[in-house]
């Protein structure tokens, strides 16, 4: 059994359902003792099974990653019920296929204050508490192979800039903060099984054919092969990856 991230206090954003869900599960596996923060009160309830599931500590906590005041109380609230934070997994966010002709000002700024900016106030709270406490950690933030590729035929223009930005905001601050004794990297993932994907080849088949076509591997992610990779860049085997965007799409990017 992995038990290369044991006794490490994890947090997971995003956590209480889909990818993000999966990966604290196999952080849980890993020997972390873990809180799931989503902006969903069900996170409570996906705390408690992946507890129960997995014999590992697990609290929910529910915060809205856009807001500062939010993010700081939950950082507080998980710090007094397990300890400070030293290993995080940045994967709260939304996606948009609103065409660019068409999205709002409003839409476009709320899909960037999710994925970059919640990003960058959550990075922000876990390495202040760190250096504040004198510890060390290392962190992962969920970029995507849409920050590197546009990715056809759906229109997401504020989601592949948002998520552009997320894996440069990773590499400034692995930059920064590694003299702080603090380890960022990003994963940017290809098509994953996810309930929003997985209504795209019920729903729209031709697009998920298209989507196959350009994926070598000719299937999507499974959500629990996103599992080991969050594990690695956490734990200190990945002690000399550092500002790196790790892309896991199939081959999608390869062609």
């Amino acid at each position: 059994m992995d038990s290369s991230l044991a006794g490490r206090v994890a947090l997971v954003t995003g956590g209480g359902r889909g990818l993000g869900l999966a990966m604290a599960e196999a952080v849980a596996r890993a020997g972390a003792t873990v809180a799931l923060l989503d902006v969903r009160d069900e996170v409570h309830d996906a705390a408690g099974q992946l507890g129960a599931a997995t014999g590992a500590d697990v609290v929910g906590v529910t915060a809205d990653v856009t807001d500062e005041a939010s993010v700081e109380a939950a950082f507080a609230d998980v710090a007094d019920r397990l300890g400070v934070v030293d290993a995080l997994v940045n994967a709260a966010g939304v996606a948009d296929t609103t065409s660019a002709l068409d999205i709002t000002p409003e839409r476009f700024r709320w899909i960037v204050d999710v994925n970059l900016t919640g990003t960058f106030l959550v990075c922000r709270a876990f390495a202040r508490r760190l250096v504040d406490a004198g510890q060390t950690g290392s962190a992962v933030t969920i970029a995507s192979m849409s920050g590197l590729r546009v990715n056809r035929p759906q229109d997401q223009a504020a989601y592949n800039a948002s998520k552009a930005g997320v894996a440069m905001l990773t590499k400034s601050l692995a930059v920064e903060w590694l003299p702080l004794g603090i380890r960022l990297n990003s994963i940017s993932p290809g098509y994953f099984a996810s309930e929003q994907t997985l209504d795209v080849p019920r729903n729209s088949p031709e697009q998920f054919a298209e989507w196959m076509a350009h994926t070598p591997v000719g299937r999507m992610g499974e959500p629990h092969e996103l599992g080991p990779l969050a594990v690695y860049l956490l734990g200190d085997a990945s002690a000399y990856v550092v500002g790196q965007s790790i892309v896991i799409d199939g081959g999608y990017t390869a062609l």
